[in-house]
């Protein structure tokens, strides 16, 4: 995890708080009026139009955050990570990860992408650095090692839109992370949101393997 997705994260996190602080009997409303876990969380998310992320942390808080001393606290982190970050959420929607998916990389369904990320990076899909192949070889050969399970591709996908590439290579005892987003879909966020959903998939495939993680382009 990169220290751009532990800030974009903790600020989301943050300000989700403060704005419930600020509506708190409005939302133990929504929280009584709830029948369940997931309904709280959709209630509060809607609420206070916050991430599902920010309304996971609002019903997960404990009592004491709502003393003087630790909302002081909460918004002197937020003003912190508000000037070290340049974009909002509000810029940024998609870094959420509320609303992508990731699937598995179809060699079929997604040699388009595949094309698009190999035409501009010129580099094989291994992640070795070395030049690029031809499509259909690179592509023979990811497929072969996911079905090794020395590899994982995945596809982040917006709606019917394909935004995005996460590619997880098991080399020297390190699962090696990149994300690679389309050119349209750049600077929204698309980066974050791949890597925040895809810690999952490779702490299931790669269990107790260190990942090193590569900036996304988001």
């Amino acid at each position: 995890m990169t220290d751009l997705d532990l800030a974009t994260t903790r600020r989301d996190i943050t300000d989700a708080l403060l704005t419930a602080f600020e509506r708190r009997h409005e939302v133990l409303d929504a929280i009584v009026d709830a029948e369940n876990r997931e309904e709280a969380v959709s209630a509060i998310a809607t609420l206070l139009d916050k991430s599902t992320l920010g309304a996971e942390a609002i019903l997960g808080m404990s009592f004491y955050q709502l003393t003087k001393d630790e909302r002081r606290k909460n918004l002197a982190e937020l003003e912190d990570l508000n000037n070290a970050l340049t974009f909002t959420l509000a810029e940024r929607p998609a870094s959420s990860g509320d609303t992508l998916e990731l699937r598995v990389f179809s060699p079929t369904e997604d040699a388009d992408i595949f094309t698009v990320r190999t035409e501009e990076l010129k580099v094989a899909g291994d992640g070795s650095g070395t030049p690029a192949g031809e499509v259909s070889e690179e592509i023979a050969k990811g497929t072969e090692r996911v079905e090794n399970e020395d590899a994982v591709w995945l596809v982040g996908v917006e709606g019917d839109e394909k935004v995005g590439l996460v590619f997880g290579e098991l080399t020297n005892g390190e699962v090696d992370v990149r994300i690679w987003i389309h050119p349209e879909h750049r600077k929204k966020g698309y980066g974050t949101a791949c890597l925040r959903k895809s810690r999952s998939e490779m702490a299931a495939l790669f269990p107790g393997v260190p990942m090193v993680v590569r900036a996304p382009s988001s």
